[in-house]
């Protein structure tokens, strides 16, 4: 009898074990598009032609997704379903080596393109148009369209992300960089390093309203809650700017870091009132108080960070180092390193799931 109590226990076991299995996994067929792939975040390695997945919760690579040459500027739709990461065929040429050397270097035209990734399979499924040399990009609030900075072309390509086709061309100042999409809607901000512009795009008309001169080198930016105002980030003067949107006037020196610093990644905490930015060779993030915009501190993160991406909950900071090939995690509450995960070769840019 005992025997038969215990093996009559263990089927019930069994039995209520393969029901909950098959209840979970129904429920998982039912979340909504992309809720599979919640707690990543996804980093394009420029040198290492990759995306790097990590798991959130455990800080570690748990993939590793060939894209193509000198991947970069990288963004997740609004469900989380796809990851658009831009490819360029354009060889690495920093500001040290000269023009004429940069071109010499073989580039390969067929390699550009807005890479789109499945990110319930983790597999590449198509590249898009994107024009020349894409940097860095953005996407409208329906995402239904990608605003494109071509650094190479001193243009920002207008990609339709249905149709696959190039709706517009927009005349930029030269090397642009960094795009923003006002929380609006309205208009798209794109950085000029080398005319030290910020060009202030209509999202209806897709004409450039107005040019302002800001720093040096400006590099990337972002909106307040309210798209009124932008800070952007200038690398060569150690600077960040605060510009009023859409006037582009006036243009605000709020902080001067130290000389070492080379300002890069911008993110704005708007829960906290806080700024971020990323430092590049100086090492470190700085973090800015919006209401004083005073600095605050320096978070010691690693070798040369330039992308960076704040969790949904503002808990967590993330930023990639270029030099060091991982990423630093940081706890805002704190203003700490958590811990450093190493990636692929040349992280350049940092994507979270929602």
């Amino acid at each position: 009898m005992q025997f038969t109590f215990v093996s009559l226990c263990t089927r019930q076991r069994v039995f209520a074990s393969l029901v909950f299995a098959s209840v979970s996994v129904g429920a998982a067929a039912l979340l909504p598009p992309g809720a599979q792939a919640a707690g990543r975040a996804y980093v394009s390695n420029e040198d290492g032609e990759t995306v790097s997945v990590l798991d959130t919760q455990k800080a570690e690579v748990i993939s590793t997704i060939t894209v193509g040459k000198r991947p970069r500027g990288l963004k997740l739709n609004r469900d989380g379903s796809l990851l658009y990461v831009a490819v360029s065929g354009l060889p690495k040429c920093p500001p040290s080596v000269p023009d004429e050397e940069c071109a010499k270097l073989k580039r390969d035209l067929q390699a550009d393109g807005i890479a789109v990734i499945d990110t319930a399979t983790l597999k590449l499924t198509k590249v898009l148009k994107s024009g020349s040399d894409p940097e860095q990009f953005d996407m409208s609030r329906d995402g239904k369209r990608l605003f494109i900075s071509n650094e190479d072309s001193a243009q920002t390509s207008v990609l339709d992300t249905t149709s696959g086709a190039i709706v517009a061309t927009i005349p930029i100042g030269h090397e642009p960089e960094g795009v923003r999409l006002s929380p609006n809607g309205k208009w798209v901000l794109v950085t000029s390093e080398t005319d030290s512009t910020v060009s202030i795009v209509d999202t209806t008309s897709l004409k450039v309203l107005k040019t302002v001169s800001v720093g040096m080198r400006p590099r990337d930016l972002a909106f307040t809650p309210d798209s009124k105002t932008a800070y952007v980030s200038g690398e060569s003067d150690a600077s960040l700017y605060r510009i009023a949107i859409p006037e582009g006037e006036p243009t605000t020196r709020v902080v001067q870091m130290r000389k070492e610093a080379r300002p890069m990644g911008v993110v704005l905490d708007a829960a906290r009132k806080r700024i971020y930015v990323s430092t590049g060779r100086g090492g470190f993030v700085a973090v800015i108080a919006q209401d004083t915009e005073k600095l605050i501190k320096e978070v010691e993160v690693g070798a040369r960070p330039w992308g960076l991406a704040l969790s949904r909950d503002g808990h967590r900071l993330y930023t990639a180092n270029g030099s060091s090939n991982d990423v630093t995690i940081v706890d805002t509450a704190s203003l700490s390193v958590i811990k450093k995960v190493p990636v692929g070769k040349g992280p350049w840019g940092v994507a979270l799931s929602p």
